[in-house]
């Protein structure tokens, strides 16, 4: 089952300073049919402007994985950790027992992320933040982990739940399969760029595709196209 989620019918809120989209009920945007999907819990599709962001405030009991697609994220928390956050690249805020955190655009252009919250399979544990750089060029083609809490993804950003985040690039006419990490998963993606077919499925950007019951995912790309997929057990 595939489940197209326009990017229209999204939920959201323009605040001047932040226009933000909800694929799933976030603040004052609720849709019982849109609460979550499996573990995934919240898909945010955040434009920010240049000089603005979000002040300090705290979390606890949630992996939070942002992917910056256009711009940079600079973030800083009561952990003394402080990084930017370039285009095409990832962070992870495992808030665990409690952290407080910004995350501003310093830019001098908008800058746009998907901030993804997946709920933790272990808690109890402290606060930790982590960035990394995944160049393009070698997601292109195929689906990358770029955070993960399984095993077997060293190379990418750890995170504390049975989940994948991951990336791929994809040319007009080109496709990547992708085979879900057990049996159960719930899959959602996300093209940031461009348009797709997922398993005959059509997807326009930043459209949703909610995916419960398929193995394998094949994905063509209709137009040059940059994907995110969270694959997570199903909550």
């Amino acid at each position: 089952m595939i489940e197209r989620r326009p990017f229209d019918s999204l939920g959201g809120a323009n605040h001047g300073w932040l226009n933000a989209k909800h694929h799933f009920s976030f603040a004052g945007y609720h849709d019982p049919q849109r609460v979550h999907w499996g573990a995934l819990r919240v898909w945010n599709d955040d434009t920010i402007e240049p000089g603005t962001g979000f002040a300090p405030h705290p979390h606890s009991d949630m992996e939070i994985i942002t992917y910056v697609r256009e711009g940079a994220i600079t973030h800083q928390d009561d952990l003394g950790n402080k990084g930017r956050t370039v285009a095409g690249d990832v962070q992870v805020m495992s808030a665990g027992t409690g952290i407080r955190h910004s995350e501003y655009n310093l830019e001098p252009g908008i800058t746009r992320i998907f901030q993804i919250w997946i709920f933790p399979n272990r808690r109890g544990e402290p606060p930790s933040w982590g960035s990394k750089p995944f160049p393009k060029g070698e997601r292109s083609g195929q689906f990358v982990a770029l955070a993960s809490g399984i095993e077997a993804d060293e190379d990418a950003l750890p995170i504390r739940t049975d989940a994948r985040v991951l990336g791929a690039t994809l040319k007009a006419g080109e496709t990547a399969e992708y085979r879900f990490s057990g049996e159960g998963r719930h899959g959602y993606l996300v093209p940031a760029i461009g348009k797709v077919e997922v398993n005959g499925v059509a997807l326009d950007t930043r459209d949703g595709a909610a995916i419960e019951g398929e193995d394998v995912i094949c994905v063509t790309a209709i137009e040059d196209t940059e994907l995110v997929l969270v694959d997570a057990a199903a909550g």
